[in-house]
């Protein structure tokens, strides 16, 4: 019987993942093609629309609105737009929300941060988190409330999308030689699955 339930979950843990990332692909395609498929029939007649196309139309605006950002002015427009949304009660908390969300599993605000490990007092336990802010920034709001030896650090949870942001010392972490994105994803997934490519290389001072 337990060898049995232990063939379950092994199979469950391989089938699971394939099917539910199948099924988040199946979903987005279907809502780009529920909200695009309706703009090419008032263009098109019904008969010559075709499964896909809005898809298709969709990547080519994405592509477009990429290669617009790098043109100055347009570049501009869009990040006005984005501040438009960020002044709007409500929607400017959902539009940020799902931001973050897509930035922090690509490590997007953290590319120019360190992975560290944080000590926990008196216990051989560590934890590893990415530095959000340093304490002599003074450019930013949380930069100029915490002290020139003490960094913020965000450590993520396991399997879910949230942590803890926490301020200490400098000299109560240990820098890591890994890249932000890949150690959000080694964290989120628990170490199940992933390869350390880098080690740990020095101590902070």
């Amino acid at each position: 019987m337990k060898k049995l339930t232990r063939d379950l979950l092994t199979g469950l843990s391989l089938l699971l993942p394939v099917v539910l990332s199948i099924q988040l692909l199946i979903w987005l395609l279907s809502t780009v093609e529920a909200w695009l498929k309706p703009l090419w029939e008032l263009v098109l007649p019904q008969t010559w629309y075709l499964p896909g196309m809005a898809i298709i139309s969709f990547l080519l605006l994405a592509l477009l609105v990429g290669i617009s950002f790098r043109v100055r002015v347009i570049g501009a427009l869009w990040k006005y737009s984005h501040d438009l949304l960020n002044r709007i009660p409500v929607l400017n908390y959902i539009y940020n929300t799902i931001k973050d969300f897509f930035e922090l599993l690509g490590g997007q605000d953290f590319s120019q941060q360190s992975v560290v490990w944080v000590r926990l007092p008196d216990t051989p336990y560590r934890l590893l988190g990415v530095v959000t802010k340093q304490g002599d920034d003074k450019n930013s709001r949380l930069g100029q409330m915490i002290a020139d030896d003490e960094i913020a650090v965000y450590l993520p949870m396991s399997y879910q999308v949230g942590g803890y942001m926490v301020v200490l010392p400098k000299a109560n972490v240990e820098v890591v030689n890994m890249d932000a994105g890949d150690a959000l994803r080694l964290i989120m997934s628990a170490g199940l699955g992933q390869k350390q490519k880098q080690k740990r290389v020095k101590r902070t001072s």
